[in-house]
């Protein structure tokens, strides 16, 4: 049995501990439009805590009579950050969503939710850009009457 100020115990309480940076996504639940900024600060969070892999290789099952120690091990390992990630994707996004990915693996809730919300967030994100770039100053207009006449149209 360890102690508090024993080594082993040190360890176990940083293997446990909250993500560092899950503040990040805390500011800003998945709604859809917000996507690319939500799917970004996961992103981040998950480099961070060296667990970004398992929104790009999905959990698949191992025989546990035929693995081998490392396999097992790495299973192990994977099917911890798996689900760990789930639970921090499922809390990021709102209710109404919560709902529908609550039994969902982060692979497979990556996919979707990029399926779902990802052209919807890339063409508000092209319209944006579009009339920004329509925007011009006119020739021999001052700056200030340019300036003022878009922040009264956005």
């Amino acid at each position: 049995m360890s102690t508090p100020g024993d080594a082993s115990s040190s360890q176990n309480s940083t293997d446990n501990s909250n993500f560092t940076l899950l503040f990040i996504l805390s500011k800003e639940k998945l709604v859809g439009p917000n996507y690319t900024d939500w799917m970004r600060n996961l992103k981040i969070t998950l480099r961070y805590e060296e667990k970004e892999y398992v929104l790009e290789k999905p959990l698949i099952e191992i025989d546990e009579l035929t693995a081998t120690l490392e396999e097992l091990a790495t299973y192990k390992k994977h099917y911890d950050d798996v689900a760990k990630v789930a639970c921090i994707m499922v809390a990021t996004i709102v209710p109404e969503l919560k709902k529908f990915y609550e039994d969902y693996w982060p692979y497979e809730m990556c996919l979707d939710i990029k399926e779902k919300f990802h052209k919807k967030a890339r063409q508000e994100r092209y319209e944006v850009v579009k009339a920004s770039m329509a925007c011009k100053l006119k020739e021999g207009e001052p700056v200030y009457n340019h300036v003022c006449r878009e922040c009264k149209d956005s």
